[in-house]
């Protein structure tokens, strides 16, 4: 029987755990063994470039964590070595950023599962999310598409004051030289 300081520490650890799963809008479960030290860094590098929380977790505690919070489909994927990737803001960061770490790092980082909206995801649905690009590009190709045709009417009608304004321009340039 544990005692009870190292009882509640882990009790506050679950309740914590519990807490961040509920606020986020999606999480990935990963296999991380064998990465390297520099790897890890760069890892936790993106994640707080991208406002994902990512950390090593026990899997007794996050089985704890899923089962509060109604998400205990995901239990069988907690063994071995694990990490979960949260994301409050953007569903789609954690699933990009743990995917690219996967393709760049085959054979030590596996993406086990995840969870979007308080509910399970398939693999297959984690991978489509990885392919949807960040916000700010996606907010970047929205601007551009309602620009395009603006830039184009500017350009048009530039074009045209230029051609009719040519001939307006000599005229007026020549007209002081007759006097």
């Amino acid at each position: 029987m544990p005692n009870a300081k190292v009882l509640s520490e882990k009790q506050a650890i679950v309740a914590e755990l519990t807490e961040k799963i509920q606020k986020a809008q999606a999480g990935i479960i990963v296999d991380y063994k064998g990465i390297t030290v520099e790897e890890d860094t760069a890892l936790r590098r993106e994640c707080r470039e991208n406002a994902v929380d990512y950390s090593v977790v026990k899997n007794t505690l996050l089985r704890f964590a899923f089962n509060n919070t109604g998400l205990s489909d995901l239990d069988e994927l907690l063994n071995g070595t694990t990490s979960l990737a949260l994301c409050d803001d953007d569903p789609v960061a954690p699933a990009r950023i743990m995917n690219d770490y996967a393709k760049k790092l085959t054979d030590k980082f596996e993406i086990k599962g995840g969870f979007m909206d308080g509910k399970p995801v398939s693999l297959d649905t984690i991978k489509s999310l990885a392919s949807i690009p960040a916000l700010p590009v996606l907010q970047a190709q929205v601007l551009g598409t309602m620009l395009a045709p603006i830039t184009g009417l500017a350009v048009v009608l530039k074009q045209i004051a230029e051609k009719q304004g040519a001939p307006a321009e000599a005229t007026a340039e020549e007209a002081p030289a007759a006097e």
